[in-house]
């Protein structure tokens, strides 16, 4: 925990919270990040002018169920969304197609850019070469280790998330910079993997487990669903664009 000079803000990072009463509290203009409110009662509270952007289940605000209504409304801003939840083979070689097509647009947009701006962060999030760079390490986790078995699929520009904790062989460099030519190249690489497998998919494999790869690393040495392995590298690469695209926005309104 530190505590911020000539305020009363203080700062509590990789801190446990668990059970803990706020009461009589001031808790105005605090700032949440990556932080797991599962269980969390909230009696009485005044919340206005707030923004909550994060995964919502079972979340009741004055005895409303407000998740399914949420998924709803983001269902129909963007039609898109519902696209990246296949059920079937040819459901999930649509949603890649679709993501190639919408990540090519939003790389064009990168491109007008400067290109030490893509190394800029907008509001202490990954730049963008960052989450490409992520991208590319969530493929190899998902794709190249857990269904295609490969123990050590890492390259040196792989970057895993934040809370993940390090592991031995598993890069993580948030110094380096390299272009966007250089990433796009193992973005390009990783994609054509995954339209190979996708291609071939059958519901049998869509089905099946995966076979544990013994190896140290993440994920962890288990057996997998195939079906829920390609799931999270869609809402990753999902996700992720939407992210992108807002940072971007906001880096060409400054710029």
């Amino acid at each position: 925990m530190s505590e911020d000079n000539g305020t009363d803000a203080r700062t509590f990072e990789r801190t446990a919270l668990r059970k803990t009463l706020f009461k009589d509290a001031d808790l105005s203009g605090s700032r949440f990040e990556r932080v797991n409110l599962t269980g969390v009662v909230m009696r009485g509270v005044e919340l206005g002018d707030a923004t909550i952007d994060g995964a919502v289940w079972n979340v009741t605000i004055n005895g409303v169920d407000v998740g399914p209504l949420i998924e709803a409304e983001l269902d129909r801003r963007d039609p898109d969304r519902v696209k990246m939840r296949p059920t079937t083979p040819a459901g999930f070689r649509d949603a890649w197609s679709l993501l190639e097509m919408l990540w090519s647009g939003t790389v064009t947009r990168a491109r007008t850019l400067p290109p030490e701006l893509l190394h800029a962060s907008v509001d202490n999030e990954w730049s963008f070469t960052e989450t490409l760079r992520h991208l590319v390490f969530a493929t190899d986790a998902w794709i190249h280790r857990v269904i295609l078995g490969d123990p050590h699929p890492w390259d040196p520009l792989d970057l895993p998330f934040d809370e993940m904790p390090d592991a031995p062989g598993i890069p993580r460099d948030r110094d380096v910079r390299p272009s966007l030519d250089e990433v796009l190249a193992l973005r390009r690489d990783r994609w054509s993997t995954v339209r190979q497998f996708l291609d071939t998919l059958t519901e049998q494999q869509l089905d099946s487990h995966t076979t544990p790869v013994t190896a140290p690393g993440w994920p962890a040495p288990e057996s997998y669903p195939v079906r829920d392995c390609l799931l999270i590298v869609l809402n990753e690469e999902y996700q992720h664009r939407l992210y992108a695209e807002r940072d971007l926005a906001a880096l060409m309104s400054a710029s």
